[in-house]
């Protein structure tokens, strides 16, 4: 029974990973090319190569180290690649829409 629970829980960390690598393909593949360029990462070539290694790895092979390693390039994209094509792009800091001089509770006027 004990090895019944460890073996779903296995296919449940084995199936988040596999997700993860997938959206994190995705997202890679919507960013735009010079967005990689702006922000000074590799190129998005690059980053969609390891990545889709990364999911075919997951898919077809069962090797934890080979998923380990995939699963750090995931984690890697999201924590550092993926904020960065953001601020690039426009994308950073939350804000949805107006203008630079709004605070927290509309727009600052300069005291009038």
């Amino acid at each position: 029974m004990l090895l019944t629970a460890f073996g779903g829980v296995m296919w449940l960390i084995f199936t988040a990973m596999l997700v993860l690598a997938v959206v994190a393909l995705v997202l890679a593949g919507l960013a735009r090319d010079d967005a990689y360029r702006a922000a000074d990462k590799q190129n998005k070539m690059f980053w969609l190569i390891i990545l889709g290694v990364t999911v075919a790895v997951n898919l077809l092979v069962p090797m934890v180290f080979l998923q380990i390693a995939g699963l750090i390039a995931t984690i890697v994209f999201f924590v550092d690649v993926r904020p960065a094509l953001k601020q690039v792009s426009g994308g950073g800091g939350g804000r949805r829409g107006g203008s630079s001089s709004d605070g927290p509770y509309g727009p600052y006027n300069g005291g009038r």
